[in-house]
């Protein structure tokens, strides 16, 4: 457990009411506090790193969570009609938006994408309420690197006749991600990049 502590509320802060662009930069704070780590590192990819991005430790955090709603809600387009993201990492963030969503009367379900078909019941591998088909889907991800695991989510949801042509991230690793959903066709955009996190660390720590 990391000694490092971060308040789990900070009374003098309110991120319900916070303005976007401050609200940003608390976020960006969290990343760095909580979930940006230097040393010598084996990514999910096979890939070696000199840092690590745990970004749940900032998608579990109350707050964290609370301004990662705010400002992915902010991003979405206004015809968006669901957001989805596949699972482990996804799934904080695809739930924080839907529910930020409803207090802004925009009532987004969340859809979150197994990595493979439930073994019983309905055998399925999209989780949440039915959607129309042609439904437009935004994919939700919180690091991307080569930006494979956001495609799967991608391509199930199309697969299950949904409308997915965006990618939205808290963090861009800027490792080839960007580039493969471009080649793909789809929109992309992220909240901060690696450099915004590395930048911010080398003020704090």
């Amino acid at each position: 457990m990391s000694n490092e502590i971060l308040p789990q509320t900070d009374l003098t802060f309110l991120p319900a009411t916070a303005d976007l662009t401050t609200l940003r930069q608390y976020l960006l704070d969290l990343f760095c506090r909580l979930a940006y780590k230097e040393g010598d590192f084996v990514l999910s990819s096979g890939q070696r790193s000199s840092y690590y991005i745990n970004g749940k430790q900032v998608t579990l955090h109350p707050e964290g969570a609370l301004a990662i709603g705010r400002i992915l809600l902010s991003l979405l387009p206004m015809d968006t009609q669901a957001v989805a993201g596949l699972t482990l990492g996804a799934d904080p963030i695809v739930t924080a938006v839907s529910v930020i969503s409803a207090y802004e009367k925009r009532g987004l379900p969340a859809l979150i994408i197994r990595k493979e078909a439930k073994g019983h019941g309905t055998k399925a591998y999209i989780e949440g309420p039915d959607l129309p088909t042609g439904a437009k889907v935004v994919v939700l991800e919180d690091v991307v690197t080569t930006g494979q695991s956001a495609l799967k989510a991608v391509e199930r949801l199309r697969d299950a006749g949904y409308s997915v042509d965006e990618v939205i991230s808290l963090v861009d690793r800027q490792q080839g991600g960007a580039e493969l959903y471009q080649s793909e066709g789809l929109k992309f955009q992220a909240v901060f990049t690696i450099e915004d996190l590395q930048q911010q660390y080398s003020q704090i720590k």
